[in-house]
């Protein structure tokens, strides 16, 4: 059965709308507390928690992923820019696993996968010292065997696939998979599932994820891991963390079924 991973920006999102400038001078104190998060996550099955310490930290701080690093009793999987400061970071505190992603300041939520086909060379230097870190890379990619043949050249471990444009066909068909649109992205990430295997890397999937399009990508041959946050996040709005969790795992073991 494919793992669950949980990612908790976005309950720090909501505490840094209130408690950016408050008690702390914006360093990761006042609710809602993200370590409680990761415990009700845990505790609703997650099998991953995973966090995203943006460069310019709009949400997650450096104050949680050290806290988090010491009370996760799951993996912990630390999303990142490939940059020095970052992998330093990841080797000092020998996160579980780091996956790295494109960082733009404009942007909501990551947007697009890495371009690790562009400078594998300088992604190999990187990935040879998360290595020496005792650190999994993973590299948060398009469905391109292109991208996917250059993070085997890097050395990466595994390739979390980016499903956002999957999503976004997926909500704009209805979820038809008779839709050529959506049959299209669908056959991607089905050929990427395959080309990820063959080079004998883990094939994990992530970005939009929801309660109505996740069982299709779940029931992929080979995935691994299915990194979801947003979503999680907004229907604990209504239900709590521990049930939406719980909900998203059993969504995702019915697969398997």
């Amino acid at each position: 059965m494919p793992l669950l991973g949980v990612n908790i920006d976005h309950v720090a999102t909501v505490r840094q709308a209130r408690y950016r400038q408050g008690p702390g001078g914006g360093l990761g104190y006042g609710e809602p507390d993200v370590v409680h998060a990761a415990f009700e996550a845990q505790l609703g099955g997650a099998d991953c928690i995973t966090a995203h310490l943006r460069e310019d930290r709009r949400h997650v701080v450096d104050r949680d992923i050290e806290l988090l690093r010491q009370t996760v009793s799951v993996k912990f999987n630390l999303e990142m820019a490939g940059t020095d400061e970052m992998a330093t970071l990841a080797r000092r505190l020998r996160v579980h696993q780091a996956t790295l992603v494109p960082e733009g300041r404009a942007e909501v939520t990551t947007e697009g996968g890495l371009d690790v086909a562009a400078n594998p060379e300088r992604w190999k230097w990187l990935v040879a010292g998360l290595h020496e870190g005792h650190v999994t890379a993973s590299a948060f990619i398009d469905p391109d065997e292109r991208q996917i043949d250059a993070a085997k050249r890097a050395g990466f471990d595994a390739c979390e696939i980016h499903t956002g444009r999957y999503a976004n066909h997926f909500h704009k068909t209805g979820g038809d998979f008779h839709h050529p649109d959506l049959a299209k992205e669908f056959a991607a990430l089905r050929s990427a599932a395959k080309a990820v295997a063959d080079r004998g890397m883990r094939f994990n999937v992530g970005h939009a994820l929801n309660y109505v399009n996740v069982a299709p990508v779940a029931g992929l041959p080979g995935v691994g891991e299915l990194h979801i946050g947003h979503s999680i996040v907004a229907r604990a709005v209504f239900v709590g963390l521990r049930q939406a969790c719980a909900e998203m795992k059993a969504l995702i073991g019915a697969t398997g079924r």
